[in-house]
């Protein structure tokens, strides 16, 4: 259901989605669209209330949204490109060999090396990005092991897909879903990631009580949060 507000001069519109919870939850896509999930029975008029004293935060968040899609990094797939891993910036380093008839990638000596049967970026870059998945999955799978001692729930599954809009989600059965570009982040914010999702499992909301989970586990998650809210605009190839 769409639902709209006058804002000073602008027109605020959203999304709204009904679902069995106790909380009411705003969030603010890439795209700058607005998606509001509320309980079951909660009226349009509460909820267009409640909307309305989130609204300049809302409008805060879209101009950031915008700026992240104007200078959204584009980085093309020949030798001498940078491209991220836990943190760092590694060149590429592309090796045409006529004789192979796949692509394959790995870092080696301080370079990502792509031995490739083509130069088309296209290929290339889907290369790379399997390289990510396996990396993240197998990264973020280690991660989830260490901090599970702090949690009595139990992750039911981990994945890694294409999440152009998050950087990790949790699925009502505790299933953590990961973007395969979160390997590009250095392992500490990597962690502020995982943890934030494993808190989740809880707290199935951004509520106080679910901040608070997160600072019990990872008390400067804030510095974490920082570089990823300043720095995430890079991980992508």
């Amino acid at each position: 259901m769409k639902l709209e507000f006058e804002y000073g001069s602008r027109i605020i519109t959203f999304n709204l989605i009904y679902r069995k919870r106790k909380t009411m939850s705003i969030e603010v896509e890439a795209t700058g669209e607005v998606t509001v999930i509320a309980p079951v029975g909660t009226s349009t008029d509460d909820v267009i209330e409640k909307v309305k004293s989130r609204a300049g935060w809302i409008v805060s968040k879209q101009y950031e949204s915008k700026f992240i899609s104007d200078t959204k990094i584009k980085r093309e797939a020949v030798s001498g490109e940078s491209y991220m891993y836990l943190g760092r910036n590694y060149s590429l380093d592309i090796r045409v060999d006529e004789d192979t008839d796949n692509i394959s990638v790995k870092l080696f000596q301080g370079k990502f090396v792509v031995n490739t049967y083509t130069k088309d970026e296209d290929l290339i870059k889907k290369a790379m990005e399997n390289w990510y998945r396996e990396k993240t999955l197998a990264k973020v799978k280690e991660r989830v092991s260490y901090y599970s001692s702090y949690f009595n729930d139990k992750v039911t599954g981990v994945k890694v897909k294409e999440q152009k809009k998050r950087w990790a989600s949790c699925t009502s059965k505790n299933e953590l879903l990961f973007n395969w570009r979160c390997v590009m982040a250095p392992v500490f914010v990597l962690d502020y990631i995982v943890v934030h999702e494993m808190c989740h499992m809880e707290y199935k909301n951004h509520s106080k009580d679910f901040w608070n989970r997160v600072c019990n586990v990872m008390p400067d998650y804030e510095v974490r949060r920082a570089w990823l809210r300043n720095n995430g605009i890079k991980m992508d190839i």
